[in-house]
């Protein structure tokens, strides 16, 4: 691990270890969000990490929202409760208004707002955003949505949405990535808005969101109109980049775990960890591990640095959710049978860091865009 922002790692760590194992077994196994822990990070400052000091938050760079996540995957917690308040802050911060950032960041940064909810992936539109049909008719000082979102999370704990929406029919603009709009929706009290849970594989507090004719101001729109897509790619670097933090923090906790039952598992009369069958695939998933470490940290020198950075924060996202996935193998083969047994968290973490196979982008999805725009190849789709 490289010990950049090491005070403010030691401080998620004092955090953490109040919510040990068992606080998120009994959330996991009720299926209910993580509210007390949540709001440990908001009133501790960590969840304004990357809002300015003028809005009340630390100011600081992406590294050290990078730090907390990894933080927090490497206790064994999960930050996929509150993590999007951090990516989403790109569009804002970065295209937003004055007078928009005025309105939302202070209470944003206090707690009296909970910004978790990033509207874009729909039922005919997962992967390729060009294909999203939600619609925003402007009409007079108001913009009128219908429409559908899926794998919206934490939609019913977030008071404010980042939703992108078609202003223009795909038909008519030049670029299939034009006519698409993004807009902060405040969903307290949001007619025609409705919000339906989805059951999944692991506690991800993920849902559909239905717009029946929801009015969203025409002031809450960011930036100009038609130009959202470009607008939310700054929050899609960012969510690859600090995803990928959350599974070298995952990764690190798998090996971690992995390493202390074989050190203590005694079979045959010698402990497990002395074998190297067992020693071998932890020592490889270490070494994936540090190897997506290093990737992570270009992606963020070039983020910080306001350079180009797609291409390392794909990257960085694909060989992070790879080393993760390699360390939770390891972990429960070398737990055996008791890494299926709820009480020793492996099976959990397992399930948590399965999804980064998927999502936010799709393996395959990154090799398409490392082989068009790195390598100069026919674009395959």
């Amino acid at each position: 691990m490289i010990a950049r922002h090491a005070e403010i790692r030691a401080s998620v760590q004092a955090l953490c270890r109040e919510f040990p194992g068992s606080y998120w077994r009994a959330r996991d196994r009720a299926r209910e969000y993580p509210t007390a822990f949540v709001k440990a990070l908001t009133d501790s400052g960590m969840l304004a990490a990357l809002i300015p000091e003028e809005y009340g938050g630390a100011g600081l760079p992406l590294s050290a929202a990078a730090a907390i996540l990894e933080e927090i995957h490497a206790s064994g917690a999960n930050g996929a409760a509150c993590h999007a308040q951090m990516y989403t802050m790109g569009t804002i911060l970065r295209h937003g208004s004055p007078a928009q950032k005025q309105l939302y960041l202070p209470g944003i940064a206090s707690g009296a707002l909970r910004l978790q909810a990033f509207g874009v992936t729909e039922p005919d539109a997962g992967s390729d955003t060009s294909a999203i049909r939600t619609t925003a008719e402007r009409r007079g000082d108001v913009y009128v949505v219908n429409g559908q979102k899926v794998w919206t999370s934490r939609a019913e704990h977030s008071d404010l949405m980042l939703l992108l929406a078609r202003t223009a029919p795909k038909d008519t603009t030049a670029k299939k990535t034009d006519g698409l709009s993004v807009f902060v929706l405040d969903m307290r009290g949001a007619k025609g808005l409705a919000i339906r849970p989805l059951r999944a594989m692991l506690n991800h507090a993920t849902t559909e969101v239905f717009f029946d004719n929801v009015e969203i101001p025409a002031e809450n729109r960011i930036g100009e109109e038609g130009k959202g897509f470009r607008y939310i790619l700054d929050g899609m670097n960012a969510e690859r980049i600090l995803i990928a933090a959350e599974c070298i923090g995952d990764a690190r906790w798998f090996v971690e775990t992995a390493s202390a039952y074989a050190k203590s598992r005694r079979v045959f009369g010698r402990p497990i960890g002395q074998n190297q069958g067992v020693q071998f695939p932890i020592a490889k998933a270490y070494a994936a591990m540090r190897s997506a470490e290093l990737m992570v940290h270009e992606a963020i020198r070039l983020y910080e640095a306001g350079e180009p950075c797609g291409a390392e924060a794909n990257m960085a996202k694909m060989l992070a959710a790879d080393a993760s996935w390699q360390a939770g193998e390891a972990c429960l083969q070398t737990h055996g049978g008791f890494g299926f047994a709820e009480e020793y968290d492996v099976e959990r973490k397992f399930r948590e860091t399965r999804l980064y196979q998927v999502a936010p982008i799709s393996t395959n999805l990154v090799l398409s865009y490392i082989a068009e725009h790195v390598l100069g190849l026919p674009r395959s789709f």
